[in-house]
């Protein structure tokens, strides 16, 4: 069995820091972590900064590839770019399409699953609201079709993790009972839903909200609709885009003050043209134009997903973070790694010991240099 010691300048788990830090890691596993000095030789790893791999549980792409066109190669492309940016966790998303085409995706993406490379599949429609459909084809929306929604989950093998939807649509509320029986976790979002709906919802069992604000019709004080509905359910954990664009900092600050970490989780939303060059891109069917990394659907110029990366928002997190500096590194840790992996249900991802070896190093910039996913260097 192999086993390897690094000691780094700061060692952040989800619940403490550690200066100097260290961690003993054999196969996959973290098996012991410390303060000060390791009780045995180390690779040392200087001033250097440790944090568990990040967890995006919402991101259609990057590097060019996209889990929406429907090829493994694509696919394949984005894991790598993000796992190369400290995402060592992630859902592939899909958007709204057609029946036969969202069949394929799955079928592919499963594939992907079951080879290690993604922990899940998304479905982020075609169950959503025309009226707040943002980057998804609005003639492709419908009402969730029971048939056509088992055959997916039966096409996915156990491998779709999460479906967003918007609950005011028909059926809406048994296609949340039949996510969770099936075990995936079952999201709001793309929504015009009231206040009511959405708390109906939630006790039909929907425990996310897709992207908090964005697509999702905004609070008014006589018609809260769903964002108060959402913020108030202890259960929900609640997505935010902070990439500097889907979310102005005073609002996301308002947000992690009511719910706290434990209950905030940052996506990326990314597309394929995250970490490339502005240009033209796809997103499923729909043309995007990228203009100073920002990325807006070409005909409508609506926000189509985001261009960020999960240690952009990391260091976003830390900037709108608490002034001390090391309750606002914390919260960037679980918002990042602990409360998204939760999410999916996996609690072995915030490097305690027993905990998966996963891993990025951080420079002083808070920039990754290395990434350690399942007890291997990857980059």
């Amino acid at each position: 069995m192999s086993e390897q010691v690094i000691t780094a300048g700061t060692v952040v788990s989800g619940a403490e820091i550690l200066r100097p830090g260290w961690l003993r890691i054999e196969a996959d596993r973290v098996t012991a972590i410390g303060r000060g000095q390791p009780p045995e030789s180390a690779a040392d790893l200087g001033e250097m900064m440790i944090v568990p791999g990040f967890v995006d549980i919402h991101v259609h792409g990057g590097g060019g590839g996209s889990f929406t066109a429907g090829d493994d190669g694509d696919a394949r492309r984005a894991v790598h770019f993000h796992a190369s940016r400290g995402t060592t966790t992630m859902l592939g998303s899909l958007v709204t399409a057609p029946a036969d085409e969202l069949r394929r995706s799955v079928a592919i993406l499963a594939e992907l699953v079951e080879d290690g490379q993604l922990a899940g599949i998304h479905l982020e429609g075609p169950w959503l609201s025309e009226r707040r459909c943002g980057a998804h084809e609005a003639r492709q929306l419908r009402d969730p079709d029971p048939e056509e929604l088992r055959t997916l989950l039966k096409i996915g093998r156990g491998t779709i993790k999460m479906i967003t939807l918007a609950p005011e649509r028909t059926g809406a509320l048994d296609a949340i009972k039949i996510i969770v029986d099936h075990g995936a976790v079952a999201a709001v979002g793309h929504t015009d839903a009231s206040y009511d709906q959405t708390r109906a919802a939630v006790s039909a069992g929907a425990r996310v909200a897709t992207h908090l604000f964005n697509a999702m019709r905004p609070i008014h004080h006589r018609e809260p609709g769903p964002i108060p509905a959402l913020l108030e359910s202890p259960d929900v954990v609640v997505e935010l885009v902070h990439d500097g664009t889907h979310l102005h900092p005073a609002v996301y600050r308002h947000v992690v003050r009511s719910v706290g970490s434990d209950r905030s989780a940052l996506v990326t939303d990314a597309m394929s043209a995250a970490g490339m060059s502005d240009g033209t891109y796809q997103l499923g069917s729909l043309t995007v134009e990228v203009a100073s990394g920002e990325a807006r659907v070409a005909e409508t110029g609506t926000l189509a997903g985001s261009t960020a990366t999960m240690d952009q928002l990391f260091r976003n997190a830390i900037r709108s973070g608490p002034a001390d500096p090391d309750q606002a590194l914390l919260a960037a840790v679980r918002q990042t790694s602990t409360t998204p992996a939760r999410v999916l249900g996996f609690e072995d991802r915030g490097l305690a010991a027993g905990d998966q070896a996963e891993l990025v190093v951080l420079d002083a910039g808070l920039k990754p240099t290395a990434v350690m996913i399942g007890g291997t260097w990857v980059s």
